[in-house]
């Protein structure tokens, strides 16, 4: 299984766990000029923008330790165009990051959600 493959397969147990947490998936995979938004949901009276991030193993770090400064600036301007492009949608939102660690062709999943990880003031 590729990259992309397994890049999707990730997101989509991110997005089946944020839905049993609650939360309604309003869009995924959009891209902006800063990069694209994994997965737009609403958790409440919030959306939030989520930052998917998968590995098979941990050899190289956690899922999670690949959002850098530079991504953290990319998905708060694509979350502010994003909004500006929806102007429908709350004006209250977050940036979330799920990290997964697992593989598709073997059983096994561990799935880490960290809420309000990224600040955007």
């Amino acid at each position: 299984m590729n990259k992309k493959h397994k890049g999707k397969w990730g997101e989509e147990k991110a997005a089946q766990y944020l839905q049993s947490k609650g939360l309604i998936i309003i869009d995924r995979n959009q891209r902006t000029p800063y990069g694209e938004l994994d997965i737009i949901a609403q958790d409440g009276e919030q959306i939030v923008f989520i930052e998917v991030k998968m590995r098979t193993n941990n050899l190289f770090g956690f899922p999670e330790d690949a959002v850098d400064y530079k991504k953290e600036q990319h998905l708060i301007n694509s979350a502010e165009e994003y909004l500006t492009n929806h102007p429908e949608l709350a004006e209250n939102w977050r940036i979330d990051i799920i990290s997964i660690e697992g593989n598709p062709q073997k059983p096994g999943l561990n799935i880490r959600w960290y809420k309000n990880a990224i600040s955007c003031d």
